[in-house]
């Protein structure tokens, strides 16, 4: 879907009182959400570099020649659209997860802001995060890696 058809699926959805919207084919799933949570998200300031939110990464006290074979071997959960990431719900608040956490699948995992909406990112399988891949307030653009994952 290009820019102009997702501009006019905003406008269509702001028009009307629709809350959730989602839709999904072979290539692509976008899911707009709609209401008191998104808007109360929305009102978020995009904090600068350094924030107080700390996201967290892999734990310091490993080797590095033990944290490099996992790394390499753990699959990745990618950004599905350019935005800013967010690993928490606000500055100064916890984390939606932690290297070494397991999460099920549809747990939160961050969340990715694009044109003003917060993209909710959910794990679509259990899985235990390795790695946090980016900070938070940073920029991540399609198919950049958020995650590092093992599935189980």
């Amino acid at each position: 879907m290009d820019v102009k058809d997702l501009q006019v699926l905003f406008d269509m959805i702001t028009e009307t009182d629709i809350t959730e919207f989602e839709m999904e084919n072979s290539d692509e799933k976008i899911v707009i959400r709609r209401g008191a949570r998104v808007e109360q998200l929305s009102m978020v300031p995009v904090p600068a570099p350094q924030a107080a939110v700390q996201c967290a990464s892999a734990p310091a006290e490993a080797p590095a020649s033990a944290a490099a074979p996992t790394a390499a071997q753990g699959d990745t959960i990618n950004s599905p659209i350019v935005g800013t990431f967010y690993c928490a719900p606000e500055p100064g608040a916890a984390s939606y997860v932690e290297p070494g956490q397991v999460v099920e699948k549809g747990q939160m995992l961050c969340i990715v802001e694009a044109m003003k909406l917060m993209n909710e990112i959910e794990a679509e399988f259990r899985c235990r995060i390795l790695k946090v891949c980016k900070e938070n307030g940073q920029a991540v653009e399609f198919g950049d890696p958020l995650f590092v994952i093992e599935k189980m």
